[in-house]
């Protein structure tokens, strides 16, 4: 009786084993969507729109973003993480991944729930402002928040967001008092900044680069090792006079846990011949945003270590889901 359950098990690992590729090399059948948990405009929508361009014309189907907000991108990637493991709904994964399991109660795995494909591209964050801020520096920024505790509002795309987080942590080094104010996606975010109901945002370079260059919003500082070309002007937060802040956003590309393997290695291998077009890299170093290609099991260490560092850094800054 043994020896006929350990055949069993034996023919359904060999079945298994054959599957896999076959799944691969049928894949994809029909339409993939791609969820973003946050709204149009930011730097999560951008680059999962350039991904399913791209991954569209390469595989034959259409790869479609779709757009789900809500609750600091929990809406969304809940939506993922309860889908079918079969490929054919993937996700959008970034800095507020780590971020949602400490501020909300989710219905979903917010860490184990997911199997990480592929980073697609990391961003510096940058302190930005509306003109009509009397601030021309990220010193006199912080001067005049001291000047006036509570008085400045500043934008993010959501409670836990990288846009939140970033600030946050800009405030716990400098001991200012600035108010947040959560939209549904850093492109609304943004949008209220330059209107000027909300008056700052740290915003990742890329997502604020048209803005900037078009003077829609004072760039103080920015988040890199040296100031970024598509820059040239906005001083590092070193030179600024803050060597100790550092903060970005990092994006990639997820699916549910149980898809198989061999989509998933498919999907990594696509992902990077993608981020090896001239004109991709093009594209997103203009925006300020750099290119960043790591294996599928590169990625997935990267991602778990995610939660370890920003669960410390919520719980230090007192962030509460609002």
């Amino acid at each position: 009786m043994l020896r006929v359950h350990s055949l069993i098990a034996a023919v359904a690992g060999a079945t298994l084993v054959f599957a896999a590729p076959a799944a691969a090399q049928d894949y994809p059948a029909k339409p993939v969507r791609i969820v973003i948990p946050f709204a149009p405009g930011g730097l999560n929508d951008i680059a999962a729109r350039v991904m399913a361009t791209h991954l569209t014309e390469k595989l034959g189907k259409q790869f479609i973003p779709e757009n789900r907000t809500g609750a600091g991108g929990v809406v969304g990637t809940e939506m993922v993480a309860n889908a079918a493991p079969d490929g054919y709904t993937l996700g959008i994964v970034s800095i507020a991944n780590p971020v949602q399991p400490v501020l909300y109660k989710l219905n979903y795995d917010g860490r184990n729930g997911f199997i990480p494909i592929a980073l697609f591209i990391t961003s510096a964050n940058m302190l930005a402002v509306n003109p009509d801020l009397p601030a021309k520096t990220a010193k006199e920024f912080v001067a005049l928040a001291k000047a006036k505790p509570g008085s400045i509002y500043y934008a993010s795309g959501g409670t836990g967001g990288a846009l939140h987080l970033g600030m946050e942590l800009f405030k716990l080094l400098t001991k200012i008092d600035v108010v947040h104010v959560p939209f549904r996606g850093a492109g609304p975010g943004t949008i209220d900044v330059i209107a000027g109901n909300t008056k700052a945002v740290i915003a990742s370079a890329s997502s604020l680069s048209s803005h900037v260059k078009g003077g829609k919003l004072r760039g103080l500082a920015v988040a890199s090792d040296k100031r970024l070309p598509a820059f040239p002007d906005v001083p590092t937060f070193a030179e600024a006079g803050f060597p100790e802040y550092s903060g970005g956003n990092w994006i990639g590309l997820a699916a549910p846990k149980g898809t198989p393997k061999a989509i998933i290695d498919l999907l990594n291998k696509e992902i990077a011949a993608i981020q090896d077009k001239p004109e991709v890299q093009k594209q997103f170093a203009d925006r300020g945003a750099q290119i960043v290609k790591m294996t599928q099991p590169q990625f997935e260490k990267f991602y778990h270590s995610e939660f370890e560092l920003w669960g410390k850094v919520v719980k230090e800054a007192g962030i509460k889901a609002q």
